[in-house]
């Protein structure tokens, strides 16, 4: 189990630095848009992106 999640860990790792490799600009032009949503709209984002994550692991389990 230990193993799987340092996979996983690992391969998030790689996934997120794809962007900022291949395009340092549009990354931080992306971030700073980020920065200034408010809180509800950072909080819905996070939410969205666990539910997609808890969709994806349940249809591929």
């Amino acid at each position: 189990m230990l193993t799987s999640l340092l996979l996983a860990f690992a391969l998030m790792l790689v996934l997120e630095g794809i962007l900022p490799f291949l395009a340092p600009a549009t990354w931080r032009e992306t971030f700073l848009r980020l920065a200034r949503l408010n809180d509800g709209q950072l909080r819905f984002i996070g939410l969205s992106s666990m539910l997609l994550g808890l969709v994806l692991l349940i249809l591929f389990i």
